[in-house]
């Protein structure tokens, strides 16, 4: 739904719905992968960086950031990572899946990370404002669009 602001700017707004698995919300800057991820060997710990070769956010930080992946995969020990992360403040803060992974859900559990799943998560891209409200189910996105002539 584009909105035009004093003929110069419009903003689009889109609005996603989706399962609340971790109560909480927040608003930030979306970073977006298409492939799983896996947070025992693919995120450095000490540094909130992907560090899985060859993954699409390879050398990307999820810091502060409402992190978005279809699902994870990998060792239960991913769970604390994520746990680790937020305690040394350098995690994501939101999850966004498609579908919800054990190790994921219970690393946003312990780790107090807002996380929904059942969200095309194509229909957000890198750097969106993104709003999360677990409460509620939805995810909402405002993009600002090219100006307006």
């Amino acid at each position: 739904m584009p909105i035009r602001l004093e003929g110069k700017r419009s903003l689009e707004i889109k609005t996603l719905k989706g399962r609340s698995i971790v109560p909480g919300h927040c608003r930030g800057l979306a970073l977006v992968s298409i492939k799983p991820i896996s947070l025992l060997g693919g995120v450095d710990p000490n540094s909130g960086l992907i560090i899985e070769r060859g993954h699409d956010l390879e050398g990307r930080s999820v810091k502060e950031r409402i992190l978005c992946f279809p699902y994870g995969h990998g060792s239960t020990v991913g769970s604390y990572v994520l746990y680790s992360l937020a305690k040394r403040r350098l995690g994501p803060k939101a999850i966004i899946n498609q579908t919800a992974d054990p190790v994921v859900v219970v690393g946003a559990i312990i780790a107090d990370v807002p996380m929904m799943d059942q969200v095309d998560i194509k229909q957000i891209k890198t750097d969106d404002d993104v709003k999360v409200d677990c409460g509620k189910g939805i995810v909402t996105i405002v993009r600002e669009n090219k100006p307006c002539t």
